[in-house]
């Protein structure tokens, strides 16, 4: 049985104070708290977050070799942000890469990890049956980093991963359509039919649909359906 925990808060409050400040930096700076070209110095920081400052030196490192932050020679550091082509870009090459991970998933998955797979979409189906749109965007998570891990390759899994924590804040406190739960359980099926009959192929193709059309739902869709919605 696998036992998930379903807010951000609680994965925070079991993380080392480190990986933690940087998650709480990253956020507040993709969400848009602090602003491009805004500098952050080191003693505001401190009293922000309530830390000293080796922990705030090693994340604004961590920042900057993330391309969040940028260190400007006797001047400090200063955000840099995503810009909406940062995000197209990230969607594209994130589409690539899931791809990738879904035919090395469903080639080299465990039994065990076919386990958690499996429950893992059965709460996504629980808790669009409720509408619970909060507990659904974090299953959602869930199910693609169940697939980082069955593709048994580290440094995949590292970017994949990445570039999740990034996207998520995208238009973050957005509104959704009426239909959204279930055309996302919908686009995920397709995904988990293509594991439980071993077609790398139809993975291949249903996480690509996915992949599209979330950057459609956050980008802007040619369709007609509303930008403000969320992976």
């Amino acid at each position: 049985m696998v036992t998930y925990k379903f807010t951000e808060e609680i994965e925070a409050n079991n993380a080392p104070m480190s990986s933690g400040l940087l998650a709480k930096l990253q956020k507040d700076i993709l969400t848009g708290r602090f602003r491009p070209g805004e500098k952050l110095t080191e003693q505001a920081l401190c009293k922000e977050y309530g830390v000293s400052r080796t922990p705030i030196r090693e994340a604004l490192r961590q920042l900057e070799e993330n391309g969040l932050v940028e260190n400007r020679l006797n001047r400090g550091a200063f955000v840099i942000g995503l810009t909406e082509q940062d995000y197209e870009d990230m969607f594209e090459l994130r589409k690539a890469y899931e791809v990738q991970a879904v035919k090395w998933a469903i080639q080299r998955i465990t039994d065990e990890e076919m386990e958690k797979l499996e429950e893992t979409f059965e709460f996504m189906e629980f808790y669009t049956m409720r509408n619970d749109i909060d507990k659904m965007l974090v299953i959602n998570a869930g199910f693609h980093q169940v697939i980082y891990e069955a593709s048994h390759n580290r440094m995949l899994r590292k970017l994949l991963s990445s570039y999740q924590s990034f996207l998520k804040y995208k238009d973050a406190g957005s509104i959704y359509e009426s239909n959204y739960l279930t055309t996302v359980l919908e686009e995920h099926r397709a995904i988990f039919k293509a594991f439980t009959d071993k077609d790398v192929q139809a993975g291949a193709e249903a996480m690509e649909i996915h992949i599209d059309r979330a950057k459609a739902r956050r980008c802007g869709n040619p369709e007609g359906q509303q930008q403000e919605m969320r992976i």
